[in-house]
């Protein structure tokens, strides 16, 4: 197998880089894709710095045995914590997702971006450095989302308990005059009906997997490692936690019925 007929993996502590997945298949539809649900350890966000860091490197190190070319950190938590080290320890492409926070400071009208995110994003040295190159001159509000994640995760993406979630910590940013909220977490863009519902109209929430899957495209032509044109790109999908219950959410959030293998 040539280097270019190998796959993609993407992982993320659970089932939020489905969100990731879904535009990276739209961005390049001929590519083989594996995508790995630590799903064991979700959520990622509140867990020590030292943690993140050694299940990241488990991730990408399961996915290189599967022959990976490529990997997609679609955690930003793992971004923010983990992504260097990553990036020191492996030769393959690594492209990883982060906070939207530079196309939000260029959109803004009020002079206000909110963020939502993971405790640990937005902790992260990696973060503060975002905000400080791309967004000094507005005012960015940060808000922590625990138990947003856990939502997605049972698959609860409109339940009530879940809008009473997202209100608690969408109306301090707009009380705040935020007019473009950031979604800070992969797993948050399957509650983009709900923060959108809740945000109002004038708000304009922003999703980065675009972005991500872009630069993918751009990273794996500049390495020679683009799939056959003609190809037809399948998905796999591997959990370290329950099968039928990662199994039944993901084949709601990625619309399609999908089978789940078990990381050992």
């Amino acid at each position: 197998m040539s280097s270019s007929d190998r796959a993609i993996g993407v992982f993320d502590s659970g089932v939020g880089g489905v969100s990731v997945l879904r535009d990276v298949r739209r961005e390049l539809p001929a590519e083989d894709l594996i995508y790995v649900a630590d799903s064991k350890y979700a959520p990622y966000g509140d867990r020590s710095p030292a943690f993140i860091t050694e299940r990241s490197i488990a991730m990408v190190q399961f996915l290189e045995r599967l022959g990976a070319k490529a990997v997609v950190v679609a955690c930003n938590t793992a971004t923010g914590v983990a992504v260097d080290a990553l990036r020191a320890r492996f030769t393959m492409p690594i492209v990883a997702v982060e906070p939207a926070v530079k196309p939000a400071a260029s959109h803004t009208r009020s002079g206000v971006v909110g963020v939502l995110a993971t405790t640990q994003t937005l902790a992260s040295a990696r973060f503060a450095k975002l905000v400080d190159v791309h967004a000094s001159s507005v005012r960015v509000i940060t808000q922590a989302a625990p138990g947003l994640v856990e939502q997605v995760e049972g698959g609860e993406l409109s339940s009530q308990a879940t809008r009473s979630l997202v209100e608690s910590y969408v109306r301090p940013l707009l009380q705040a005059g935020a007019d473009t909220i950031v979604l800070g977490c992969t797993h948050y863009p399957f509650l983009s009906g709900v923060i959108a519902d809740v945000a109002g109209s004038g708000v304009t929430v922003i999703d980065p997997a675009v972005a991500v899957a872009r630069e993918l495209r751009r990273r794996l032509h500049a390495s020679r490692l683009l799939a056959p044109p003609d190809h037809i790109g399948r998905e796999q999908f591997w959990t370290t936690g329950p099968v039928e219950q990662t199994r039944d959410v993901i084949t709601q959030l990625w619309g399609t019925p999908v089978d789940v293998g078990v990381v050992e």
